[in-house]
């Protein structure tokens, strides 16, 4: 463990792995809110454990009533909500947390508003953004990209499993695996030392090659 990271101030289920749906209607056939909420409903029967509304171009009053869905629609499961980068509309919306990137609006900025046992997040591409979020006190790193993908090509290369199971090594709070994720390719990203996985692709992609439930 690293002697300055801070605690995470949240637990997270102990088994492994953890499955962490990121949204993006975008990259879904129809492309609208209905086809949106239809998808985090199908992903959440899987009993996934993770759902990030990453949803930037919404109108704010959207963005809300969507995070106030996707909290009904997880009412009596385990499923937390997280918002992307709007700690307002989390609040507001009843979410379980929030996701930060890795430049702009820093976990230390939230504390003194913090809800108990409200969840903060932060991306991190590299051991720096890593090590500077955990000292930080975030609750989880999503971590990436893995592999190669281009949704995250302006990040640079690709990490690779070596440079993930060495970031991992080094920290002591979760870390999820995000970017170019198969099927294939998820036992290799938890015997590297990963808590779960993340991605959109993966759980919006061809929805009858994956079931998180057959991974566990």
């Amino acid at each position: 463990m690293c002697t300055f990271e801070k605690a995470p101030r949240v637990t997270f289920p102990a088994r492994r792995p953890l499955y962490y749906y990121i949204t993006d209607r975008h990259q879904l056939p129809a492309g609208s809110i209905n086809a949106l909420s239809s998808t985090i409903r199908q992903v959440m029967s899987w009993g996934v454990d993770f759902v990030q509304l990453r949803e930037k171009d919404l109108a704010d009053r959207d963005l809300l009533h969507l995070t106030q869905d996707a909290v009904k629609y997880a009412c009596g499961t385990s499923c937390k909500i997280l918002v992307n980068g709007r700690f307002d509309v989390a609040v507001a919306g009843g979410a379980d947390g929030i996701h930060l990137p890795s430049t702009g609006l820093q976990v230390a900025d939230l504390k003194p508003v913090l809800p108990r046992d409200f969840i903060v997040g932060v991306s991190a591409h590299s051991l720096l953004e890593a090590r500077r979020a955990a000292k930080d006190g975030a609750d989880y790193v999503l971590l990436g990209p893995v592999f190669r993908t281009p949704s995250k090509m302006r990040y640079g290369e690709p990490l690779g499993i070596s440079r993930f199971r060495k970031i991992c090594a080094a920290l002591s709070l979760p870390v999820f695996g995000l970017g170019g994720i198969r099927p294939e390719f998820i036992r290799r990203v938890m015997d590297a030392g990963a808590t779960g996985i993340a991605g959109i692709s993966l759980f919006q992609g061809d929805l009858s090659q994956f079931v998180p439930e057959d991974c566990r």
